[in-house]
């Protein structure tokens, strides 16, 4: 269980490697089939295969593997389980659900270092409100806190914020020419107030299903029979911008539908959260789909 580690002289942040493309819609489904079918990014092909110009090709990979959908170029357990042609829950991501599990596993991963900072870190600092700026200079002090600030550029940090907030912002109505395929815009997890401005959107984000949060929190916590409601605030209440209310309401909400696995307690002002009988994060996960 990790929620954002205070010991971070050894941590090599990673602000690039998406070519200043953020994560085009169906990007994701386009580059497992590709993986699927044991082809090359490196390939002279992959431009005609793919169907995007070169620069997009890397930045798909990228994407594959900040996702955790690909490892060591083939895909991985939840890659199939999404996205396979034959048995995939949700290949073309037409469900609400699938983008939540996206993000999450987008966070979790961590190749893409932004995220998990910006989401755990940067949230947890209580930036409800932020500029560009405020991002740039809380990002920069991470990463002096580093050994390796020496390879810090700002110009590099600079394009990752704005790569972020392409792929989380809907673009502003009236402006010409606006791309609205950005995969987590759904979401609705960050609002522009004006032109330079923004905020998380606590309030009315969309809403996060019971059986992806579940389904989080087991594979974050590992084997733990308890889980510190404070813990799962740090990361969780960053990662879905939930309230404490929100939270505890999830959690709650949990329990009463697994009363025979999960109880929420609070002794002496300690909340935490028990599994009295392990759950199984496939079967929970299953339990998702079967239903849409």
């Amino acid at each position: 269980m990790e929620v954002l580690s205070n010991s971070v002289m050894g941590i090599r942040y990673t602000f690039s490697g998406h070519e200043s493309f953020y994560c085009k819609f169906l990007w994701l489904k386009k580059g497992y089939d590709f993986v699927s079918a044991s082809k090359d990014f490196n390939s002279p092909d992959a431009v005609a295969n793919l169907g995007v110009g070169k620069n997009m090709v890397g930045s798909i990979r990228y994407w594959l593997r900040a996702f955790g959908l690909i490892e060591d170029g083939h895909a991985t357990e939840i890659a199939d389980y999404i996205f396979n042609n034959e048995n995939g829950k949700d290949p073309f991501i037409e469900d609400l659900g699938t983008l939540w599990l996206l993000h999450y596993l987008l966070v979790k991963t961590g190749l893409a270092s932004i995220y998990k900072l910006f989401f755990i870190g940067f949230h947890k600092e209580k930036n409800n409100e932020f500029s560009r700026e405020k991002l740039l200079s809380f990002l920069k002090r991470k990463s002096f806190e580093t050994d390796y600030s020496s390879l810090y550029n700002e110009n590099t940090v600079k394009r990752d914020i704005g790569v972020l907030l392409q792929n989380y912002t809907m673009p502003e109505q009236g402006k010409p020419n606006e791309d609205y395929s950005a995969l987590l815009i759904d979401l609705n997890l960050i609002r522009q107030a004006d032109g330079k401005t923004y905020y998380f959107n606590v309030r009315s984000k969309n809403e996060l299903m019971p059986e992806i949060f579940l389904y989080a929190i087991l594979d974050w916590k590992g084997k733990d029979k308890t889980v510190d409601y404070e813990a799962m605030f740090d990361y969780f209440g960053g990662i879905f911008c939930l309230t404490p209310a929100e939270l505890i309401d999830a959690l709650l909400a949990l329990t009463e539908k697994h009363p025979d696995s999960l109880a929420f307690t609070d002794d002496g002002g300690i909340k935490q959260l028990l599994f009295i009988k392990e759950l199984d994060k496939q079967e929970v996960l299953n339990s998702y789909y079967d239903k849409i």
